[in-house]
């Protein structure tokens, strides 16, 4: 779908670059390209330029002209080959030099903004093969340009604050989520292996997702499940079969036209054990606790230090052994995140995925997660799927 020019976004990104001198950004991450482009890369060797002033340029690979010019905000897209008879260089060299070509004629080059450290980016919509820059990409600015800066501290503090357009797009995930949780749950049954939830989950989303509304061109799921004693911190879905009388944990990130959801929902297809009961409700009991926190104004590492008291308290010290807050937006993991030993504030506009988790040494346990919008008045939990998943065993929602 092509949405509409976000200008709160781009006229932020603008007035960080005039505070910072910047004359223009030059990214390749795909989802800095969609964040200040709308375009999502087929196969991440594309580049966008950013000038504090003017029209934006959008370096694209040839095939995917028609998806450029369906979606992208900027009218000026230069077309490089995929495949190019003359030239055994692979295409992101091809898109570079078009790149370097822009920044020269428009005279953008005195100091110049490119991803100098970037931690984590978001795949194009190829996912299975993401690509990076490589050193030559870097050096090529620092030959050209009078002066090369960092531009990942400007997007990640204009990233943080999500605009409304980006918060309905996230709203669009969410639904997508909870619509599939709904339909997994249905269609689980013991006995099924985690990998063939996982399947019917992903599945749902990508065959629901796309064209949802008549707003969305390419939605995907990406999951791990575990039941049982298979829930532990940080581990790959197997083959281990949904147990009858223990949750099955679905760790979910949904990408609806490159904007991300990070959530954490849970299914039993037959009545808790009391084990799991009381863990449920102690982990209920912190979420709401850390939820009711997380306000405009909050301090993010009293929100670490919050939800780790509490989970002490209930008898489980030094859980979970995984962060309790993050960001969430073009990528599923993305600045802001919670540390006791950091700093930071919680801000209106910001959305953030809150997730508490306890984990038996033996294996099993639970995890909640949800994505919360920060609002003036406190927040708003984006996906309907309960986090009291027995309400949703017994109908109650």
């Amino acid at each position: 779908m092509s949405w509409p020019v976000d200008e709160t976004k781009l006229a932020r990104v603008r007035r960080l670059m005039a505070e910072n001198e910047v004359d223009a950004l030059v990214v390749r991450a795909p989802d800095n390209v969609l964040y200040l482009t709308n375009y999502w890369c087929m196969k991440g060797y594309d580049i966008a330029i950013f000038p504090r002033e003017g029209e934006p340029t959008l370096v694209a690979i040839e095939p995917q002209l028609a998806d450029a010019e369906r979606n992208s905000w900027t009218r000026d897209i230069r077309l490089f080959k995929f495949y190019d008879e003359r030239d055994a260089r692979p295409p992101q060299y091809r898109a570079l030099d078009l790149a370097v070509d822009v920044i020269s004629q428009r005279d953008l080059g005195r100091r110049v903004g490119i991803e100098l450290n970037m931690g984590t980016q978001a795949a194009d919509r190829m996912v299975a093969e993401p690509t990076t820059p490589t050193q030559s990409y870097f050096e090529t600015f620092r030959r050209t340009a009078g002066e090369v800066v960092d531009a990942t501290p400007l997007l990640n503090q204009v990233r943080a604050l999500k605009t409304p357009q980006e918060i309905e797009r996230m709203r669009l995930a969410n639904q997508l989520a909870a619509l599939a949780m709904d339909y997994t749950r249905e269609h689980m049954r013991a006995g099924m292996k985690e990998s063939e939830v996982g399947a019917m989950y992903e599945g749902f989303v990508h065959g629901h997702g796309v064209g949802y509304q008549d707003k969305v061109e390419m939605a995907r799921a990406f999951t791990l499940v575990w039941s049982g004693k298979g829930i532990r911190t940080f581990t790959a879905t197997g083959d281990r079969p949904v147990q009858n009388h223990e949750p099955t944990l679905f760790e979910i990130w949904v990408c609806v036209d490159g904007y991300w959801t990070d959530l954490t929902k849970n299914a039993c297809p037959g009545e808790l054990t009391p084990a799991y009961h009381r863990l449920l409700d102690l982990l209920l009991g912190v979420f709401n606790e850390a939820t009711a926190f997380a306000r405009d104004g909050a301090s993010f590492p009293d929100l670490d230090r919050l939800i780790r008291a509490r989970i002490r308290e209930g008898g489980y010290p030094g859980q979970p052994s995984h962060p309790i807050c993050h960001g969430v937006g073009a990528r599923a993991h993305e600045p802001p995140y919670a540390h006791q030993a950091g700093g930071g504030t919680i801000g209106k506009g910001m959305v953030l995925a809150i997730e508490p988790g306890i984990y038996w040494p033996e294996g099993g346990g639970l995890r909640l997660e949800d994505d919360f919008l920060i609002t003036g008045e406190g927040n708003e939990k984006l996906c309907s799927y309960p986090d009291d998943f027995r309400l949703k065993e017994k109908g109650r929602v």
